[in-house]
């Protein structure tokens, strides 16, 4: 098995109607301990939880674009793949040649990443962003 130094690149993401509790939850029954989380009081942003090498990346289910995007818990939405890319124009580019349907149009993010946000074609919602999470740590 050839050993790599890569950092991941694909992270689930998902929203929880309580992600607050959910952290904890996830962390106490699963062996998740919290790596960033960002908020105010029971409302997540953003939080990222590493098990191993390995990360998930959640936050507060919110009325905003990319929530309408990819729904709510429950309702067989509130999750989608966010995949760590060197070059977010080409992979705009590649997804939309591929016949990707767009429904965020590049973007500079203001924690400094690229992104866009497509879905493939059966509805599943997937990003591409410059933020790469993990990059340079050791594995």
């Amino acid at each position: 098995m050839p050993a790599t130094t890569e950092a991941p690149r694909l992270y689930p993401a998902l929203r929880y109607k309580n992600a607050a509790k959910m952290i904890d939850w996830l962390c106490e029954a699963f062996g998740f301990s919290v790596r960033a989380r960002y908020g105010e009081g029971d409302v997540v942003h953003h939080a990222e939880l590493v098990f191993g090498s390995s990360m998930i990346m959640l936050g507060t289910v919110r009325d905003d674009d990319y929530g309408k995007m990819v729904g709510e818990p429950g309702s067989g939405g509130g999750k989608s793949i966010y995949i760590a890319v060197d070059d977010a124009d080409a992979a705009y580019a590649k997804a939309r040649r591929g016949g990707a349907t767009i429904i965020q149009e590049l973007t500079n993010r203001d924690y400094g990443s690229r992104e866009f946000i497509c879905r493939d074609p059966e509805g599943n919602v997937w990003s591409f962003g410059t933020y790469w999470p993990k990059a340079g740590e050791k594995a």
